[in-house]
């Protein structure tokens, strides 16, 4: 563990919604890099509840309903800024984010207020729709910030927690981490982007493509 992770307060966020395959081994593996879970049950109709990982680092979030991400990532963001965590990390609970590489996002944080892991800097493992889709979006936020935004998309990402009530999304759905680059943009955070590898396994996304478009279409507009 690096020293900016030694000398600071981590948390993760990790929403979920039917991952029962999945769960009990995402919380396992991010459990050595934080101090922190805040694990978000976003209306699972499986039994993931009871596959979440027991520990006394690990405080579960559960809603009855599917509210979306961006209402799930806010519950999360709360609950750091109401402990006072320093950095608030947030990865998918799928596999498509390593925890291993926690301490490079957190890293990224001595010089910038977000960090967004990139994955387009080798493509041959994702899906061509989202290659397309991530590659507009990002040029499109691009244009609207007046900055580089390099992977608009994913959602590995790591945050001074002391900008959060800041960066709050009010959009519940996947746009929200769309909104909140421009709201980090709109209130002049850093936001800095590290490598990070491209996964892709063969579940089904949870990303309905038209919704997801009608989305990012109001936050650009908001």
């Amino acid at each position: 563990m690096n020293n900016i992770l030694k000398k600071n307060k981590v948390c993760a966020v990790i929403p979920f919604y039917n991952e029962s395959e999945n769960i009990n081994g995402i919380i396992r593996e991010t459990l050595p890099f934080v101090d922190k879970i805040f694990a978000v049950n976003d209306g699972s109709t499986d039994d993931s509840l009871t596959k979440v990982f027991k520990d006394d680092r690990v405080t579960l979030i559960s809603y009855q309903d599917n509210m979306g991400k961006g209402f799930a990532l806010n519950a999360g963001f709360k609950k750091s800024i109401e402990d006072n965590y320093d950095f608030t990390v947030t990865l998918d609970a799928d596999f498509q984010h390593k925890p291993e590489y926690i301490p490079s996002l957190i890293k990224g944080l001595e010089n910038n207020d977000v960090i967004i892991g990139n994955r387009l800097n080798k493509l041959n493992r994702m899906p061509f729709l989202r290659i397309l889709s991530n590659k507009i979006t990002s040029f499109l936020l691009s244009i609207k910030t007046k900055e580089k935004i390099l992977d608009s998309q994913c959602g590995f990402r790591a945050y001074r927690t002391k900008i959060l009530s800041s960066i709050l999304p009010s959009f519940t759905g996947f746009e929200a981490e769309s909104e909140i680059i421009l709201n980090a943009a709109k209130n002049h955070f850093r936001i800095g982007f590290v490598y990070i590898p491209t996964i892709y396994n063969n579940e089904n996304s949870k990303i309905r493509p038209l919704n997801a478009i009608k989305g990012f279409i109001k936050v650009m507009l908001k």
